[in-house]
């Protein structure tokens, strides 16, 4: 896995915790911190957008081949 998908896992992580905040408890912990009530603040809209883009890039890991299952594949096919 490379840099960036890492840090688009983890954002994306980030954000499935926040929505679960809003959908149980509708606390907003993005526009707690980065300032802003209601998803209006500048900064919390920007870390809104980077959440996103890294959903899309963490969507890519769903269709990477196993790396570790394909050398057992390979290994089997050689003896």
């Amino acid at each position: 896995m490379s840099g960036i998908q890492r840090i688009a896992l983890a954002l994306t992580i980030v954000g499935a915790i926040n929505w679960g905040l809003i959908g149980l408890f509708q606390y907003d912990l993005v526009a707690a911190i980065f300032g802003g009530g209601e998803q209006s603040g500048a900064i919390a809209r920007v870390i809104y957008a980077l959440v996103g883009i890294s959903g899309l890039i963490a969507l890519s890991l769903l269709f990477k081949p196993d790396e570790a299952f394909a050398d057992k594949r390979e290994t089997r096919t050689e003896t």
